[in-house]
């Protein structure tokens, strides 16, 4: 099998090769079957139709040449047949052809990337490919190439190009008859109003069947309801977290009339259990650290004394101080109008809250992510914390078992060992920070390691049971290949840090049909509307990302499409997304990482500077860590960027606003940093980029140049 697909794939390459080579495409002439014509109507109409097959089937230039011949000898309605049957039939070659030469190799090499397009075509494969065939943006060859590798039927592309090509092959047919039956080709005689019309519809016609396909999209996800004639707002935004809260400020600041109902507190998880509390719980230990490590620098102090309650008590009056910025009062002031209660969409244009109806004439979806519970058993015993309710905690555990090696889990596991916890830290997989590279996160995982935590990876909870003081948790390798004993780990507390699923359910959305993705998140397009064209949805519930600026990041081409889509519609950006986790030494990456550049087979040439080198870090003591630039083989463009150490989170800034503007490292060098500050380490590994790239032959001369002006 695999012989005679080589065989067939360098057969085609030949003819190909062949056919562009000896410029096939003259022999597609007017007069050639102009000639053939005059003498055998029947057997010219046979020649085309066979040719049009073959040109089309083997992909070769000349389809649109053929199209307008056809119009030209044939009439409308004769060449409409003709190219119809005739281009359907080579598109299916060309299809089948793809298929049995390359589908099984693709699917194979790039299975994990084409999973979401395979199950998106199953579904809707035939709507994908009407679409494409009813807009000639898309050379007409690729597209039959393409869907030879994905998995939709031979049948269904057959019958879907048949009738999807055929509005577009009218046009072009159209236009050649036009032109055959211009009888003097000059100014006048060409300009005819039919022949002007004819190209006129020519240009227009990818514009009219794109409004005419987002149309029937729209009536598609609107179907069986009845629009409001009258709305109580232009919009309505359904969560007040970050992506809530943007949104509204956004319709407000534009002067529409928007309402934002939140079931809960103002401010969403970052503000009340996720980012503002934690980031101050980290605050707080990292005093601690300073205080043990001041012998370092000559002062003398005593050790420190934790009091878990005013710790906690800060981190209240932190949440506090910053509530005003996302209070009720505030965003009344703007202009929005703040219900609480529960939501629930009942309509494509309605919510119900508190037994009220409200219309608006687009809603946004911002309901945020909750934490994950695993199923495990005994975990109904221990109470486990998470994310969220973890603030109600008064007394510092003595013990406490963290489950969950992610940016949450490490930040909290460093902070409540600083604090004074003796803390186990569980990841199943074999690093923690499983996406990151393997030499970024054993450094993360040795500083942890040197403050006390306990980092056992590879390992995963099997149960929990409840002893006379405490509790204990068995622990089995994760890897079925392992044969290691299971652990048994005793702790007072267990705090859960496994993710975060979208908060999906009680909100309607199963009645009204909206489509989800495999992990939960509500599915939605590059303009951020949902499988309903009236409701969009951004941040957590939205993902791809569970981040606040991500989510803030959303929120503004939400409203702005949402208000402002039927004028000028933008797509979310997502090439530019930094990540900051705040450890200490603290972890900042924007684009690739190295293990992200292999398994989507990008080359990248990596460049390094470790911070031990850097005079700042040295003066302060955090001289560790390390910089890492990823960049296109030979070239100075930024493809990725990673840092860990003191402050990554601002150093990265720098990365993220040359990657954002295309600067390459080149700039970066040329670019003064003040002296010294952590920013130097920036221009440093632009530095060790540039002396891998050293012109050595030219400095070869320069050198012989020099020893000859000595005198040498």
């Amino acid at each position: 099998m695999k012989a005679l697909k080589a065989a067939v794939l360098v057969i085609v390459s030949i003819v190909i090769a062949a056919y562009i080579a000896f410029d096939g495409q003259q022999y597609l002439s007017l007069n050639l079957f102009q000639e053939l014509y005059q003498q055998e109507p029947l057997l010219t109409a046979l020649a085309y139709f066979a040719i049009y097959i073959l040109v089309t089937g083997l992909s070769l230039p000349g389809a649109t040449l053929l199209t307008l011949i056809g119009g030209m000898i044939f009439g409308f309605w004769m060449a409409l047949l003709l190219v119809s049957f005739a281009s359907t039939l080579g598109a299916t070659l060309a299809y089948l052809a793809s298929r049995f030469v390359l589908r099984d190799w693709v699917q194979g090499k790039f299975a994990s990337y084409l999973t979401v397009i395979n199950r998106g075509v199953e579904k809707d494969g035939a709507f994908y490919l009407f679409s494409l065939r009813l807009i000639p943006l898309f050379p007409f060859w690729v597209i039959n190439l393409v869907m030879g590798l994905m998995p939709i039927r031979a049948w269904t592309f057959y019958w879907v190009s048949q009738v999807g090509m055929l509005a577009g092959t009218a046009v072009f047919v159209n236009a050649g008859a036009e032109l055959g039956a211009v009888e003097e080709f000059s100014a006048a005689g060409i300009l005819t109003p039919q022949l002007i019309l004819s190209f006129a519809l020519l240009a227009a016609f990818p514009f009219v069947v794109r409004q005419l396909l987002a149309g029937l999209q729209r009536r598609k996800g609107l179907r069986g309801f009845k629009r409001p004639k009258k709305f109580d707002a232009n919009l309505l935004v359904i969560g007040a977290g970050s992506a809530g809260l943007v949104s509204a400020y956004i319709a407000a600041t534009v002067k529409a009339k928007v309402i934002l109902v939140e079931k809960d507190r103002m401010g969403g998880d970052c503000l009340n259990t996720g980012c503002v509390p934690s980031k101050a719980l980290i605050r707080a230990a990292k005093s601690v650290k300073d205080i043990e490590i001041a012998g370092q620098f000559g002062i003398k102090v005593d050790k420190p004394s934790v009091d878990f309650n005013q710790v906690m008590a800060r981190v209240k009056e932190v949440i506090k101080e910053i509530e005003p910025h996302d209070s009720v009062e505030r965003f009344t002031q703007l202009g929005v109008d703040c219900i609480q209660g529960d939501a629930k969409l009942v309509s494509p244009w309605q919510v119900e809250v508190r037994g009220r109806q409200i219309s608006a004439e687009k809603i946004i979806l911002a309901t945020g992510a909750s934490p994950i519970i695993p199923v495990i058993p005994g975990i109904e015993q221990v109470k486990p914390l998470t994310s969220e309710n973890l603030w109600q905690l008064e007394t510092l555990p003595e013990q406490l078992l963290l489950i969950g090696g992610g940016a949450i889990g490490c930040e909290l596991a460093q902070a409540f060992q600083r604090l004074g916890a003796q803390v186990t830290l569980v990841e199943s997989m074999p690093q923690l920070l499983p996406r990151e590279d393997t030499d970024i996160a054993e450094r993360l995982t040795q500083a942890l390691k040197s403050e006390g935590v306990k980092v056992l990876t590879g390992y995963q909870v099997a149960s929990f049971s409840k002893m006379a003081s405490g509790f204990s948790a068995v622990l089995q390798q994760a890897s079925a290949e392992s044969s290691d004993p299971a652990k048994i780990v005793s702790f007072d507390r267990v705090l859960v840090a496994v993710g975060r699923r979208a908060n999906t359910a009680g909100f309607g959305l199963e009645e009204l049909g909206l489509t989800q993705n495999a992990n939960g998140t509500v599915t939605v397009d590059p303009y951020l509307r949902t499988s309903c064209p009236s409701i969009y949805a951004c941040g957590d519930v939205a993902g791809p990302y569970q981040l606040t600026h991500a989510a803030g990041h959303q929120a503004w081409f939400a409203a702005v499409n949402a208000l402002f889509g039927q004028f000028k519609k933008f797509a979310v950006d997502y090439r530019v997304m930094p990540q900051t986790i705040y450890t200490d030494p603290q972890f900042a990456r924007v684009g690739l990482s190295e293990r992200e550049a292999a398994e989507q087979g990008i080359e990248v040439e990596v460049t390094s500077y470790d911070l031990s080198e850097l005079d700042r870090a040295i003066v302060d003591g955090n001289a560790r860590g390390i910089v890492k630039v990823l960049t296109a083989p030979g070239s100075d463009q930024i493809l990725g960027a990673t840092i860990l150490g003191s402050e990554a989170g601002e150093l990265l800034t720098e990365f993220v606003t040359a990657m954002k503007y295309k600067l390459g490292l080149n700039k970066l060098l040329a670019t003064i940093h003040s002296y010294p500050t952590m920013s130097e380490a920036n221009k440093y590994v632009a530095g060790e980029w540039k002396r891998k790239h050293v012109p050595h032959g030219v400095l070869n001369w320069v050198e012989k140049y020099y020893r000859w002006k000595r005198g040498g």
